[in-house]
């Protein structure tokens, strides 16, 4: 089937995708009145957040591709979405006084806590398999599989061996109560904070694709780099950092800017597999972007312990993210130079060539770009004024979902200038819908979190773990470190890096406070390596994304896209160690601008000589022995500071030999022959 062939439509479509609109749109606007004008409590919030998450969820993804058009899995779909209802109708009316008349013996389900009705645990029982099919729906197999053994590991304490953390073990109803009906459980922190603070910025995400400003920004970057040497891989490279700064999502940022990016680069020289490797490791680091960081820094402001102010983090998060998008515009130029490819056609040509094959993917706002319907500054305005808007409450002292409402607030009303950006009705559903269909595997899976964490605190492992690894730490932070590293990607592999942040930060978090690292610096690490899974093979799921635009092999796409971000591999461990990075003193505070200007001064150099040894090419084309000597070098500026400091200060003499190696390779070889493929 091609591209523009329409698919087949299945009997009941529109019914389904009118049911589709009803149930995002009440998503939508439930979440935006409740959270700034709250009238129900916190438990029946979360409660109806859920129940609209999981009813879409069952409508929407099928038990198996196979059965969507069945008859039986459409019933099966039905009879959980009913049984969805039901079981959220209950807590609601349970825990609200407006259900007072039902509540069992006179009491709401907050106050009988440990004296549960049977009731109360059969409605726990079918919830939280509603949520674990949910989440395997959504996300796969991985995060069910853990909270089922997390549910085991409940029950049969005691008969673990000492390596696996016995306890004394608990009672079906005791488990369920605790991983699903009460606060602790799946209407806990991690629902709440996909509630308070990342739904919000999904929409305000959505509104701005919707309005036609994020197809601007697509336009300015190709504008600005177009008719460089690698120009289209710099306007992937920036694009997909401002617009994933939003969304928060590699894999919907790759295929929303990729659909435009992909196709360009691949018409002016970039092979299939790096072009598409380019866009799934521009697109994997949206969300280390501060202000919005898709709204990673609004969870940290959550968890982090103690606590920070959102100008901290966004102030810390500020050079790490620079240094990554630095590390992938050297890449990509060094990877045009080496090929001598990449220069975007004029806007006249582009005018011509936007309906070409090579670009019959791209779609909606993006498709426009290159044609005489370019957004212009009306879309710009929409852009910078809703951002702009949003900073100004930030920092005026606005709570984060305020701030977030009145900037989609401030969208609509800039939008309203013109019919071209207005929207109406329609357009209004439509990014419900998109926001509905992004938010689904967050709901679900943040909810299945809930109930990993209903089991930690119930058994306490959340603080066995860290006493475990605290030992390990205090002989060798580097492998504590590394083994943090692997839990990271491999639960990033199968989760939303959001959710995946917020289950390491709460298990492993507090260890790393404990080893005399800034918690803020804790933090940060455990959120980049769950951004980096995207690119991480074998599960790399924003380079599949990207794959499946450019029609190249997907492990080939995997391991360039992994090869491309290696640097967000090394900034972790790197600002671990030199805090300043951060803007940090070792000891939390704020760092010496002698202190930060040297950090930044490595850590640079070294992002160019890792770089010209990713790609094989500096003023030339490397051979392997020096583009071995490149990564010894880069490895040394990278390296923890020692006593070996020159005159005492943060440069060391390692710093300096590792600088002149760099010199030396990069400078004092003659020319050699230029490579002809990228």
């Amino acid at each position: 089937m091609s591209p523009s062939t329409p698919p087949a439509t299945p009997a009941g479509a529109s019914g389904r995708d009118s049911l589709t609109a009803i149930l995002a749109v009440m998503l939508v606007a439930f979440t935006a009145a409740e959270v700034n004008y709250p009238r129900l409590g916190p438990h029946a919030q979360l409660a109806i957040f859920a129940t609209l998450g999981l009813l879409l969820c069952f409508h929407r993804q099928p038990a198996q591709p196979r059965f969507a058009n069945l008859t039986i899995g459409r019933w099966l779909d039905r009879a959980l979405m009913g049984l969805t209802l039901i079981v959220g109708a209950y807590i609601v009316v349970q825990s609200e006084p407006i259900g007072r008349a039902l509540w069992t013996g006179g009491q709401s389900l907050g106050d009988r806590a440990g004296i549960e009705s049977n009731a109360d645990i059969a409605v726990g029982i079918i919830g939280m398999l509603l949520v674990l099919e949910a989440t395997r729906r959504s996300v796969g197999w991985a995060l069910p599989l853990l909270a089922i053994a997390f549910l085991v590991y409940a029950k049969i304490g005691p008969s673990l061996p000492d390596m696996l953390f016995p306890h004394r073990g608990y009672s079906t109803p005791r488990i369920v109560a605790q991983a699903f009906l009460h606060s602790q459980g799946v209407f806990g922190t991690a629902l709440r904070v996909m509630f308070v603070y990342v739904f919000l910025f999904v929409a305000f995400g959505a509104l701005l694709e919707g309005t036609g400003a994020s197809a601007y920004v697509i336009d300015r970057a190709r504008r600005l780099f177009g008719r460089s040497q690698g120009g289209p891989a710099k306007v992937a490279v920036l694009a997909s950092g401002l617009m994933g700064s939003l969304s928060g999502s590699a894999v919907a940022n790759t295929a929303t800017t990729g659909t435009f990016t992909i196709p360009l680069m691949m018409r002016t020289g970039f092979r299939p597999h790096v072009a598409a490797g380019i866009e799934a490791a521009a697109s994997s680091g949206g969300a280390l972007v501060p202000p919005v960081m898709g709204a990673g820094a609004y969870m940290m402001l959550e968890l982090v312990d103690p606590p920070v102010t959102y100008l901290q983090i966004i102030r810390a998060a500020l050079v790490p993210a620079v240094l990554y998008y630095l590390s992938l515009f050297t890449v990509v130029h060094l990877l045009a130079k080496r090929a001598s490819v990449g220069r975007a056609e004029s806007d006249a040509d582009a005018g011509t060539e936007g309906a070409s094959d090579d670009a019959g993917s791209a779609s909606g706002a993006d498709a426009s770009i290159g044609t005489d319907t370019r957004p212009g500054h009306l879309e710009g305005l929409i852009f910078f004024g809703a951002l702009s808007t949003l900073l100004a409450l930030l920092f005026a002292g606005f709570t984060v979902f305020r701030a977030v409402s009145l900037a989609m607030v401030a969208a609509l009303v800039i939008a309203s200038l013109s019919p071209r950006t207005r929207l109406g009705p329609r357009k209004l559903v439509q990014a419900c819908v998109k926001t509905a269909h992004a938010g689904i595997a967050l709901i679900v899976a943040a909810s299945c979190v809930g109930v990993v964490l209903g089991v930690v605190t119930l058994t306490g492992i959340g603080s066995k773990l860290p006493a475990t690894i605290l030992p390990l730490a205090a002989d060798n932070l580097f492998l504590a470190l590394l083994l943090l590293m692997v839990s990271s990607i491999v639960l990033g592999m199968g989760l939303p890096s959001a959710v995946c942040y917020l289950l390491l930060a709460t298990l492993i978090g507090p260890a790393l406070g404990g080893m005399g690292v800034p918690p803020l610096a804790a933090h940060l690490f455990i959120f980049y390596f769950g951004l980096m899974s995207m690119v991480t093979p074998p599960v790399a799921l924003a380079a599949y994304t990207a794959a499946s635009i450019a029609g190249s092999n997907i492990m080939r796409t995997a391991f360039s896209a992994f090869r491309y971000a290696l640097v967000g591999f090394v900034l972790p461990f790197l600002f671990v160690y030199r805090p300043a990075l951060l803007l940090l003193a070792p000891d939390g505070g704020t760092a010496s601008p002698g202190a930060v200007a040297i950090a930044i001064i490595t850590a640079v150099l070294g992002i160019g000589a890792l770089s010209a040894a990713v790609v094989g090419y500096g003023r030339r084309t490397l051979g392997a022995v020096e583009r071995i000597v490149l990564v010894t070098a880069a490895a040394a500026l990278f390296a923890p500071e020692t006593s070996m400091a020159i005159a005492g200060g943060p440069f060391t003499w390692i710093d300096l030999a590792a600088t002149l190696v760099l010199l030396a390779v990069t400078i004092y070889r003659p020319p050699a022959q230029v490579s002809t493929s990228a």
